[in-house]
């Protein structure tokens, strides 16, 4: 069968610029929501325990469903996939306000709303990701420079979104976040299907074979799967990263869902503090993502990566474990927030270069489920941990964790094919667009 790319033709910033306007306003409600969530349970239940079981209801099926839906948003198309699961999202996460008005919100139901959210926000998130690359073509915008807005939009949502967060719950209190995150949830939703053309996402698919004997037959949603999974094992380097995220993924999970909101109550900061944290560490992460994405082809990528997770790692941790005063924290947080700046734009730029377009919904499914398979034990593990010996050992084990990880991991020899030299070729195959080479270390 003839394999050839439907390419875009043109020079169209509309599409780039609706998938970063999407991405910042739902990741800013859900940045809302994490300060809003976490403090809601700790202020009605009185429990770190209970604050990781939400923080896992809501991630669990947040990486089981992401996982199983790349083959559907190679075949549906990243746009419908998007616009749909956000308003599925939207509807369950108004309900949560709606319902505890009512005295209709129960801990098991709260448990079963987070839950939708979480199923919704995997395919959603995925689909606005997978479509980064099709808009960076029809805005005629190098690959790593594309990754490097992507990261910026997250980053100012993380900064954005925390700072509202925790002013919120500090004036009016949770539930006002929590409604916030419905219509973050809505506007996304309308944005994606207003400002995306049809058929968003799906130009490297390859195109059907003019002769109908050539034509086969749709592949089945399992061979879809095994088609990504397969050429994600024979991907040592994107395997090593993801291994080491999922580790990473793990720990934060377990520092921003319970032990920074244990520390808050304990110090006396407050929700507040919860929101200042966040919100330096992301405005400063804004920064880091800038300048990554106007100089990252010609930083050695290797180098930057593991000195960003140096950064932005164990300090965070033994910081809070010393009890050391707001004005330290927020500058240990600002560095740990430039160093993690740079890290998205180099993933980004690594899995666009290596995974073929038509297999990228699948691949990058099964890759960020893998990443993220830690993180809905995250929470329960910090909420047991505290439980069992307290915040400062907590904070110190996983300090000390965190630097054993991204250090060790950096002996891997895999980790040399991350920088490439100008001009060499890519791992995605020819039905791939290939996107702008970076330079070398």
């Amino acid at each position: 069968m003839t394999t050839t790319v439907v390419a875009p033709s043109g020079c169209s910033f509309r599409p780039l610029a609706g998938v970063l306007t999407a991405t910042a306003v739902s990741l800013t409600g859900t940045r809302v929501s994490a300060i809003a969530l976490p403090w809601f349970v700790l202020a009605t239940t009185g429990s770190a325990t209970m604050t990781g079981l939400v923080a896992f209801a809501e991630m669990a099926p947040y990486v089981a469903v992401k996982a199983l839906t790349g083959p559907l948003v190679d075949r549906l198309g990243p746009r419908v996939v998007s616009w749909t699961t956000d308003a599925v999202s939207a509807v369950a996460a108004g309900l949560v306000p709606l319902l505890h008005a009512q005295g209709l919100l129960p801990f098991w139901v709260l448990l079963v709303m987070v839950a939708v959210i979480g199923a919704m926000r995997g395919p959603g998130d995925l689909a606005k990701s997978v479509m980064v690359p099709e808009a960076a073509d029809r805005a005629q915008v190098p690959m790593e420079r594309a990754t490097g807005l992507s990261g910026v939009t997250e980053r100012l949502a993380s900064t954005v979104g925390p700072a509202v967060g925790g002013g919120l719950v500090a004036l009016i209190g949770p539930l006002a976040g929590l409604a916030i995150n419905a219509g973050t949830f809505a506007l996304g939703s309308l944005i994606i299907a207003i400002a995306l053309p049809r058929g968003m996402g799906r130009s490297a698919v390859p195109a059907a074979a003019t002769d109908p004997s050539e034509q086969e037959p749709p592949a089945g949603y399992w061979r879809m799967f095994r088609e990504g999974f397969t050429f994600l094992r024979s991907e040592p380097l994107l395997l090593t990263v993801i291994v080491m995220i999922g580790i990473t993924n793990l720990i934060d999970a377990g520092f921003v869902t319970v032990l920074v909101p244990v520390w808050a109550r304990e110090s006396g900061n407050g929700p507040a503090a919860i929101g200042l944290l966040a919100a330096v560490m992301g405005a400063t992460a804004v920064v880091g993502s800038l300048i990554a994405a106007a100089v990252a082809s010609r930083l050695p990528r290797r180098t930057v990566f593991f000195t960003g997770f140096l950064l932005c790692g164990a300090p965070r941790f033994l910081v809070l474990a010393l009890g050391a005063p707001m004005w330290l924290v927020l500058t240990v947080v600002a560095i740990s927030g430039f160093g993690s700046g740079f890290l998205n734009p180099i993933i980004g730029a690594v899995l666009f270069e290596r995974v073929p377009r038509h297999l990228l919904g699948r691949v990058h499914a099964l890759g960020d489920s893998l990443a993220w398979a830690g993180i809905p034990l995250g929470g329960l593990v910090a909420g047991a941990a505290v439980a069992l010996v307290g915040l400062i050992p907590s904070l110190i084990v996983g300090g000390v964790l965190y630097f054993a990880t991204t250090t060790l991991a950096g002996l891997r020899p895999e980790w040399r094919e991350m920088d490439r030299r100008r001009g060499s070729e890519t791992r995605a195959d020819s039905t791939a667009v290939e996107p702008e080479p970076a330079h070398s270390a």
